[in-house]
């Protein structure tokens, strides 16, 4: 077991089990990086970060983990206080590893997204700081993993790969313009591309006009992403929290299950916390 002075996570140790006959990888250690919300990065400030594992390790990257972090895969054990020291000199930080909250991730959301229903990045941002302890010491008998989606478009795969997924949805009915619906019809057959394929058969269109039972839809983006500009998700915004999504290698994905249908999202997220806190207690 292999650290930083403070931290009880964010390196993995990795070592050989022949390391006479291959002294170059006797130790291989992976250091993980907490990584922007949203996955943006600044050239320069990759740079900075390279030369860093250039000068201190074997210079082999991973961009990203299956959760979140750059993860930097091997180095010495005598080099990690020197690798810690200056990359958080440059105002980075490490990521969670072991049972421990990991590092939380998002969409990009509101920055490129127009169908985000909640800040996503600003969320990560958020959760990330207020769960430094839980994400550096771990506490926990098994990690734990929050995603952040804008919508039940789920780009960060939250659904499938976190034990907290919040999908940004809404609570009224969706918008309608249906002057935009029949410029919509010209170009594709509504019946079989849209109302055909509505999970919860919640839309009618009776080449006029289409109409949506709000109380049967289950916001799950598909009539919005056939057509973007005659459909907009609804004005009442917020979060549908899941919990239980695991990805294992050996059965299959597991999608996770709704706990909290409707969660209102503003900052400081107090109630997504104690929300949070009381889970991990339990």
């Amino acid at each position: 077991i292999v650290g930083v002075l403070g931290y009880g996570g964010g390196v993995i140790g990795r070592y050989c089990d022949l390391p006479e006959e291959y002294p170059g990888v006797a130790h291989f250690h992976t250091v993980r990086i907490n990584q922007p919300a949203g996955f943006y990065y600044t050239a320069s400030a990759l740079r900075e970060l390279m030369d860093i594992w250039d000068k201190y390790g074997s210079g082999l990257t991973n961009m990203h983990g299956s959760t979140g972090d750059l993860v930097l895969l091997g180095t010495q054990t005598d080099k990690l206080e020197a690798i810690f020291a200056e990359t958080t000199a440059k105002g980075w930080d490490l990521g969670g590893s072991g049972s421990c909250l990991r590092t939380p991730s998002c969409c990009a959301g509101m920055s490129r997204c127009e169908f985000a229903n909640i800040d996503t990045m600003e969320i990560c941002d958020v959760l990330t700081h207020k769960f430094q302890d839980e994400l550096h010491r771990p506490a926990f008998p098994y990690k734990f993993k929050i995603k952040v989606a804008g919508c039940a478009n789920d780009c960060v795969a939250a659904i499938a790969r976190a034990d907290m997924s919040i999908i940004g949805t809404w609570r009224d009915s969706i918008r309608i313009d249906q002057a935009e619906v029949k410029k919509s019809a010209s170009e594709m057959n509504i019946q079989t591309e849209v109302i055909d394929m509505c999970p919860t058969k919640c839309m009618s269109y009776d080449g006029s006009a289409l109409k949506i039972n709000g109380k049967d839809c289950t916001r799950c983006m598909n009539c919005i992403n056939r057509m973007p500009k005659a459909l907009r998700p609804g004005k009442e915004k917020g979060a549908t929290i899941t919990l239980g999504g695991k990805a294992p290698i050996v059965t299959g994905a597991l999608m996770s299950w709704v706990i909290v249908p409707f969660m209102k999202l503003e900052k400081p997220y107090d109630n997504l916390e104690d929300l949070i806190r009381k889970l991990w207690e339990w």
